[in-house]
């Protein structure tokens, strides 16, 4: 980072962390390091690996400004950088699994999570067990001699259950587990999960940090007690991202606190505004005050994103998608934190703890960059097409 006042607004940060100009002959990005084989100046530095650099995928000066700028933002001792958002997820869960632990994850993950944990994870002889994203505390009754991570997600990404993360983290850490959170809807700008008590910290850099939707990328960041496993256990996977992505996340980073700020205002007016819509029977978004868990999102979070839910009133899978199939601004696809918005149909059929609820199908919004009033007309349409189906 260029020198400056460890008192700088966040935009200030974002817009100079990861790299000092005055390393690349004043040039103000760092270099795109298109790397395999690094040369060694002579046999002894090759016995000894006793240079910065000793191959691809151990790292690049490229590599090194986004996971120096995470680790400013996260607070870490170290960043892995992985080609997608499930990567995130995959590589540290790999990391400390073993044959005959048993691991805790929230119920209202991400889905493509919950099928690694079913199936991969299951094959190598891990117990999974759901558990409900209001349990708070009362984890520590789940918690067993063998349970070596608890896997959290707060808000969960398609219902937005808040959790209590300290909580949580406290008692797990009690019973020396350790704690692993997707922090992806919030970002370190609005919540930092190693200050509550989280151990890795995992980021869908695909979503708000890229910011166009034209990236995969994941980041990984842990604190001291964790780190050495979590980088090992990245090494000997060779999971490892491409330069061009990993550059055009950080490119996307100048910018991301501009952008989500905008997401978050945009976003809290949709929402608001849909609570007052005939159709709707509910708006699942915590910075809400009519949210069940709004006072637990006040007291840990420091902003809200882009990405709600809403529940029709009545209806089913016919209402869900003559609501979609009316939309003309909003595009049908998965993902989010780029410019447009998305919307998606939300399934819930694969929970054992925190049912879907049975007031109407659920949709997920993302919120993009585009006039308000603009989306409010759009949803207009899809709310009307929904009542007519």
């Amino acid at each position: 980072m260029a020198k400056g006042d460890g008192n700088w607004g966040i935009n200030t940060r974002l817009a100079h962390g990861g790299n000092d100009p005055r390393d690349y002959f004043g040039f103000v990005n760092p270099p795109v390091v298109h790397a395999s084989t690094v040369l060694y100046p002579d046999a002894a530095t090759m016995a000894g690996r006793s240079q910065k650099y000793t191959y691809g995928t151990r790292g690049t000066p490229t590599t090194d400004a986004l996971a120096t700028a995470i680790d400013a933002l996260e607070g870490s001792a170290g960043t892995i950088i992985v080609p997608s958002g499930l990567a995130a997820v995959t590589v540290p869960l790999l990391a400390f699994a073993a044959a005959g632990e048993h691991m805790l994850i929230v119920d209202s993950v991400y889905h493509p999570t919950r099928h690694f944990a079913d199936t991969m994870l299951k094959r190598l002889g891990v117990e999974i067990e759901y558990y409900d994203p209001h349990v708070g505390a009362g984890i520590s009754k789940l918690i067993k001699a063998n349970t070596s991570v608890v896997f959290t997600e707060s808000p969960g990404s398609n219902t937005f259950e808040v959790q209590d993360i300290p909580a949580i983290a406290k008692a797990a850490k009690a019973a020396g587990a350790v704690v692993m959170m997707d922090n992806t809807w919030a970002t370190p700008l609005y919540f930092k999960p190693l200050e509550h008590g989280v151990d890795i910290s995992i980021h869908a850099a695909t979503k708000y940090p890229a910011g166009h939707s034209d990236v995969l990328l994941g980041t990984v960041s842990a604190n001291e007690a964790c780190w050495e496993r979590l980088h090992e256990g990245f090494v000997t996977l060779g999971c490892c991202a491409g330069p061009d992505d990993v550059y055009q996340v950080l490119r996307g980073l100048r910018t991301m606190g501009v952008r989500l700020e905008h997401h978050r205002r945009s976003a809290l007016e949709v929402a608001t505004w849909l609570e007052a819509q005939p159709g709707v029977a509910r708006v699942l978004h915590p910075a809400l005050p009519s949210h069940p868990d709004h006072a637990l999102w006040r007291r840990d979070f420091g902003g809200s994103s882009g990405v709600f839910s809403i529940v029709l009133a009545g209806g089913g899978q016919k209402e869900q998608h003559a609501f979609l199939d009316a939309l003309t601004i909003f595009g049908l696809g998965y993902s989010w934190g780029g410019y447009e918005s998305l919307a998606v149909p939300v399934f819930l059929g694969d929970r054992v703890v925190a049912k879907a609820s049975e007031e109407g199908p659920v949709i997920r919004l993302q919120i993009g960059l585009e006039d308000v009033a603009d989306l409010k007309a759009d949803l207009s349409r899809g709310l009307a097409a929904a009542a007519a189906a």
